[in-house]
């Protein structure tokens, strides 16, 4: 950190300016404890600094983003950009990849690519980029620029796009389906490989002139646009997620043999066993449950968490290692799965199979009665799984239908589960984690790859036990890695942002709900109200609104602590075979606990900054993906029943119009103001409604609405609706209400418009 400002005694009190200055010279760097040893700040004075911060923050100055006190605006030191244009000069010019909505639009910042120190081709429009955040050089009008550290996601050179022969044309047309390229391509009739009319195709371009359309030829024929399958490589091709493993990485996979009891303890008598979804494909953990026998320990149990031993196949540097950071994760679609890993490592080498050897880096854990964990320790093992159970067939059993298969095992190995998560929940509620209720739907699919329905599955004990002993094992790593100085990427997940929390107070004032500021905000605060809506008609509606004023959670070295689940220290350990960050993890245990020459190297310790920041870059896109592939799918479904009648609630509010989601299927489509009765309708932000001029008539966000489905564009993945129901009967927007939100009327608006705001991610 720098010195204080020049001319200023050490010691000497700053000034709310100086700490301004400070905070706008070392964006994102600077914490409480940085300022006060850059100002030399000791003993009582600190309790001054820290009420004069609480000041700033209230008064909107600077606000707290992952552990550091920045000024609005400010960027972070390191971002993933995504390049967009060139300027006027020439010269690069990019966007951050990860950008909150409310932030405002997307700052543009000039790419400065150092050729010295990035291998292979410079970078290019369509690239992303992880770049550090520096001081433009003098004749740069810019806030930042960045600096290339590498480029982490190569431009494809494959086109997606749906096959048009319009009649008596010599060539065909391929339509993009990513709407950002301008353009249509030319194919000629021996260039189109078999496809046909309506055909989703991956091209080559092969030729691109000054006059006329590109030309390109048919590298891939998927199938028909209307199958699912089609609408999953849509997302996979427009979101850029590496789908096919380069030849030397399936080469490595299949070289690899399985592994050996050398380095390793003996827990094949051990009944593991893995409890998954009924169609998981790879089975990564195992757990196993008994009663701590121990005098000083009464009532208390000991869990055992085994986690596939990925690090023995993927070694730091390999074809396989670089190619599972470039993934960053697996991708999950409704048909298939884009894998980090190949299968011969994912679905073979490394899954826990029923009664086959496996190695595992397993962790032992002792929890008093109270559900506290009192100790734990982690062991290189070689397991052998006693069963391969699915969630309902172990849920069944304990509740008392037990089958042929798991009527042996009740006894002996469930039944202890059960009674050890009994224990752990007691220590999680006294965690009081962030406890929102918000089911999640999923898609059934028909064999021919079509929507059958749409389903919310039960949320049992069972899912609830794996979540809670996986979550207690990720602890266990982190404190590990912590105690033993190893390196290591976190899971963060920051506080709501001040105007977050000012924003849901606001919302919530309307439904004469108070939400308690004093201090920091704590994942309780938020769990007593929505203990309040509970069983009311405004439940699912608050609890949604909740969500979407947390923060995003990512990966780190820098621990800031995750708000969402109330814990000091979190890391994720219990998925290498699907999370990068889970791989690093395994290798900074082995390191530190000297577990075998394969752990974390110096190297890779010295860049995870840049890994988590990567890392978490890619698990966005994922989760992009997902989304828009769920929602093209909906849309497909939907195609056929416009005109439709359906049920919903208001999931949105904007100026330009509602939101809808539909009780049956979760789908959310747009209702453009424009279409609304005949009046003219005030957007009222705090309590986030649009209230007619003339009548009063108000849709607010979580009222029941029916609607008319209008158009369906699967293409965008997007629904319109007009509305047949009446709002809700109030009071004309008055003087105060006209000051603050200005004249809205029947304005116009997309006709298929963006999707509503999005939730944060997974924690």
């Amino acid at each position: 950190m720098a010195s204080p400002p020049k001319g200023r005694a050490e010691g000497e009190f700053p000034s709310r300016q100086e700490i301004l200055a400070y905070l706008r010279d070392h964006p994102g760097e600077a914490g409480k404890r940085e300022l006060a040893r850059a100002f030399g700040i000791r003993g009582a004075a600190r309790i001054a600094l820290k009420r004069m911060l609480k000041d700033l923050e209230a008064d909107g100055l600077v606000e707290r983003r992952r552990g550091r006190l920045i000024q609005p605006g400010d960027l972070p030191p390191v971002m993933v950009l995504a390049v967009v244009e060139r300027d006027s000069d020439g010269e690069l010019v990019g966007e951050p990849v990860a950008w909150e909505d409310d932030r405002g639009p997307r700052p543009r910042i000039p790419i400065m690519a150092d050729r010295r120190r990035i291998t292979g081709p410079a970078p290019g429009i369509g690239d992303k980029v992880l770049a550090r955040l520096a001081e433009p050089p003098p004749g740069v009008e810019a806030v930042r620029v960045g600096r290339v550290i590498k480029v982490i996601d190569r431009r494809a050179d494959a086109v997606l796009g749906i096959v048009h022969i319009p009649p008596g044309a010599p060539n065909a047309r391929i339509l993009p389906v990513d709407k950002r390229r301008a353009h249509e391509l030319e194919v000629e009739p021996d260039g189109l490989n078999g496809a046909q009319e309506g055909d989703l195709v991956s091209v080559v371009v092969t030729r691109v002139g000054r006059f006329g359309l590109p030309r390109a030829r048919v590298s891939e024929r998927v199938g028909s646009f209307n199958s699912e399958q089609a609408v999953s490589m849509i997302a996979i091709y427009t979101n850029g997620i590496p789908h096919i493993f380069p030849a030397e990485v399936l080469a490595e996979a299949q070289a690899a043999q399985p592994a050996t009891m050398a380095g390793r303890e003996d827990w094949r008598a051990l009944p593991l066993v893995t409890i998954d979804p009924p169609d998981a494909k790879d089975h990564d953990d195992a757990v196993h449950a008994e009663p701590d026998n121990g005098e000083e320990n009464p009532g208390g149990w000991i869990v055992t968490v085994a986690i596939a031993d990925v690090a023995c196949y993927v070694r730091t540097r390999s074809a396989l290692d670089r190619e599972a950071l470039i993934r960053g994760n697996s991708v999950y679609f409704p048909d298939r799965v884009v894998p980090m890993l190949p299968e011969r490592i994912s679905n073979d080498l490394c899954s826990l199979k029923e009664n086959v050897d496996r190695p595992a880096l397993a962790v032992r854990m002792v929890f008093g009665a109270d559900g506290r964990k009192k100790s734990h320790s982690f062991h290189r093992i070689m397991m052998r799984s006693a069963a391969r159970l699915a969630y309902a067939e172990a849920q069944s059993a304990i509740d008392g239908y037990p089958t042929d298969r798991t009527g042996p095992m009740l006894e002996p190995i469930l039944k202890p589960l059960w009674a050890a998560y009994a224990v752990l929940k007691r220590g999680r509620d006294a965690r009081e984690p962030l406890d929102l209720d918000l089911p999640e739907r999923k898609i059934v699919l028909k064999k021919d790859g079509t929507v059958d329905r749409v389903v919310v599955p039960d949320r049992l004990d069972a899912h609830k036990l794996i979540e809670e002993f996986m979550i207690q094992a990720n602890v266990a790593a982190a404190e590990t890695l912590e105690r033993h100085k190893t390196g290591l990427v976190y899971r963060i997940h920051d506080a709501p942002s001040q105007e977050k929390t000012a924003s849901l107070g606001e919302f919530l004032s309307t439904l004469d709900i108070r939400l308690t500021k004093s201090g920091n905000m704590r994942p309780a605060q938020f769990n007593n109200i929505l203990a309040r809506v509970a069983g009311t008609p405004n439940a699912h509606l608050v609890n949604e609104v909740v969500l979407r004023s947390q923060s995003q959670a990512e990966y780190s070295p820098v621990n800031i602590g995750h708000f969402g689940l109330n814990l000091r220290r979190y890391a994720h350990f219990t998925s290498p075979i699907r999370r990068y960050a889970d791989l690093i993890v395994h290798r900074g245990l082995i390191r530190a606990l000297q577990l075998g020459d394969d752990g974390l190297t110096s190297e890779q310790e010295t860049k995870l900054e840049a890994i988590g920041a990567d890392i978490s870059a890619t698990e966005r896109r994922a989760m992009a993906a997902e989304r828009e592939t769920v929602d093209r799918l909906i849309a497909l479904w939907l195609a056929d029943k416009v005109g439709a009648r359906f049920t919903g609630r208001i999931g949105g509010v904007t100026k330009a119009g509602l939101f809808v989601t539909l009780d049956e299927t979760g789908a959310d489509g747009f209702v453009p103001a424009a279409t609304i009765g005949t009046d003219y309708y005030h957007y009222d932000e705090p309590s986030r409604s649009l209230i007619g001029r003339a009548t009063g008539e108000t849709f607010r966000l979580g009222d029941p609405i029916e609607v008319r489905l209008v158009e369906a564009a699967p293409f965008a993945g997007a629904l319109r609706f007009e509305v047949l129901s009446e709002g809700t009967h109030g009071p004309r927007p008055g003087p105060a209400m006209l000051a603050r939100t200005g004249k809205r009327g029947r304005m116009h608006a997309p006709r298929v418009p963006a999707r509503p705001p999005k939730r944060p991610g997974r924690s």
